[in-house]
């Protein structure tokens, strides 16, 4: 386990600087003065977790809630082969995350489950057809559900356990549907609506809370993401532990210009205020963080998209999206900042066979690692958009595991909550989504 307090990452930004790329950088003047404004913001945040009054500061160093998420899930998956999470959003995204560390999401790897451990699905997006298919290819006697709602009155996902429990009822399997399924959702306080609770005591299905206080794209470390990282045998205490030593660095007093999501808030939104860039592209070298930088576009999207502020967040995956989306960042409209992520890659892999790589004519691979390509496209990209003059962020990361990726995400949490300071805006609502959330019930009630 990583010790506390000790970082399992760096970060570069000299790619992005002024100085090293040209016009399309921020000056070192722009950066110091962000960093400044970033003070204050800190300052808050130390008190706030002093007080308890932040409680998404407090979650990496909690154990409490951990014995109760493992325990529930134990008792859930007694004599199942599959474990369905319904959820969307925030409520899925952490977990997935979490999930495809272990393998889950990848072609061969995503293990199908073992004597002592189902297998994982998540079913975020609500698609009618893929529903259908779904439950045909469930075999419920043996199909577990966990059930996650922040508020309890997500449509989609009210209509994911409608059909469930329906689906159960008509397979004879109702006098199970306790053991069957699971919820996760907000405590019920002061007579506050909550469907997915009344539907859970109605049927008398175990409910897990969900902190009231931490938003649902906020929520990957706490039993949200946890469940699912469980269900895969991850380590959620050094996920935890991880989280941790970004929060240990934000508290020792240490200057803005020395806290690293402070300096990511400050270059990301100095260079949208200063030089026009309107994209930030989050690009990591690792099939095991795909839905990492699809977590990453909810966070940064919906937490700054406020008020005519905001950057639009775009998730890429490398090498391959080097095929797809490098040229325009490399020629295109100037309006792009790469956040590349590292991984320690080289000498792992397939052997390349030289009588075969010969042929194929690229002799320069022969005798090479698959790993050692990958590792020289991590080195050749952010030098490739240095010499176009795009700014770019490198990540390296010493190892990718559990510690490893629990303060990869509390970086990207702080680093969103600075940069909401930094535009005005409050990171942890969403009132234009509540709009569209209107009109939906209006057109199914036929208004």
């Amino acid at each position: 386990m990583t010790p506390k307090g000790t970082m399992t990452f760096t970060q570069s930004v000299e790619g992005c600087l002024e100085a090293r790329i040209g016009a399309h950088g921020l000056p070192q003047a722009s950066l110091d003065a962000n960093l400044a404004k970033l003070e204050t913001r800190l300052a808050s945040l130390r008190e706030a977790h002093a007080a308890g009054t932040l409680p998404l500061l407090r979650v990496p160093e909690r154990r409490d809630d951990i014995g109760p998420a493992r325990e529930a899930l134990k008792r859930l998956s007694h004599g199942a082969r599959t474990l369905v999470f319904f959820g969307t959003g925030g409520s899925s995204l952490g977990g997935q995350t979490l999930a495809q560390l272990s393998g889950w999401g990848i072609q061969g790897d995503d293990k199908h489950g073992s004597e002592t451990r189902p297998r994982l699905r998540l079913y975020d997006n609500l698609d009618a057809t893929t529903l259908d298919l779904a439950f045909a290819s469930l075999d419920l006697k043996t199909t577990r559900f966990v059930v996650t709602s922040k508020s309890g009155g997500t449509p989609e996902t009210s209509v994911q356990i409608i059909a469930a429990l329906d689906a159960v009822r008509e397979a004879g399997l109702a006098n199970r549907i306790p053991e069957l399924f699971l919820g996760l959702t907000e405590p019920a306080v002061g007579g506050k609506a909550n469907g997915l609770r009344a539907l859970c005591e109605h049927f008398g299905i175990p409910v897990l809370d969900h902190d009231p206080g931490i938003g649902g794209r906020f929520s990957g470390l706490t039993n949200v993401g946890l469940l699912p990282a469980l269900a895969r045998g991850l380590d959620v205490e050094a996920l935890r532990e991880g989280a941790q030593s970004v929060i240990a660095a934000l508290l020792d007093g240490r200057p803005a210009s020395e806290f690293p999501p402070a300096v990511g808030a400050a270059i990301a939104i100095g260079l949208a205020n200063e030089r026009g860039v309107r994209a930030n592209v989050m690009l990591p070298y690792a099939d095991r963080l795909a839905r990492f930088a699809a977590w990453y576009v909810q966070l940064w999207g919906e937490s700054l998209g406020k008020d005519g502020q905001g950057t639009t967040p775009v998730a890429a995956l490398g090498p391959v999206d080097q095929h797809s989306q490098l040229q325009l960042y490399l020629d295109g409209v100037p309006q792009h900042f790469v956040t590349v992520i590292r991984t320690a890659c080289e000498a792992t892999g397939p052997r390349i066979a030289s009588d075969l790589a010969d042929l194929v004519g690229a002799g320069y691979l022969a005798g090479r690692m698959a790993g050692d390509l990958v590792a020289a496209q991590q080195r050749a990209i952010p030098e490739a958009l240095i010499e176009a003059g795009r700014p770019v962020r490198s990540i390296d990361l010493e190892r990718l595991d559990e510690a490893t990726l629990g303060a990869l995400m509390m970086h990207f949490m702080l680093e969103t909550i600075l940069a909401a300071h930094l535009l005005g805006v409050d990171p942890f609502d969403q009132p234009a989504v509540e709009s569209g959330k209107v009109l939906t019930r209006r057109y199914l009630a036929g208004a």
